[in-house]
């Protein structure tokens, strides 16, 4: 995917926007506590991480924990969020 797809990708998505810019200003933070600060339906913050995670704008801190997992903005995500913040 080029980054012009990747910048529509996450323009168009007010979920995934939020969801980016959370985590840029956090460390790390697990799926509830992102879900909590955005007020998301789970179901709504599942599909968005995996999306997220699966362009390789977000990475899972600790993957091997099945039940409480913590994620983090790349430095893809944060390149591609700027830019979909400038164009939105």
């Amino acid at each position: 995917m080029t980054k012009a797809h990747l910048i529509s990708f996450v323009a168009r998505s007010k979920r995934r926007k939020e969801t980016l810019a959370l985590l840029s200003k956090n460390n790390g933070l697990s799926q509830p506590e992102i879900m909590r600060e955005l007020k998301q339906y789970k179901s709504h913050n599942s599909r968005t991480i995996k999306e997220l995670s699966g362009k390789g704008l977000i990475s899972c801190i600790n993957p091997g924990d099945r039940s409480f997992k913590f994620y983090k903005i790349t430095k893809k995500g944060r390149d591609i969020l700027k830019e979909a913040e400038r164009i939105s």
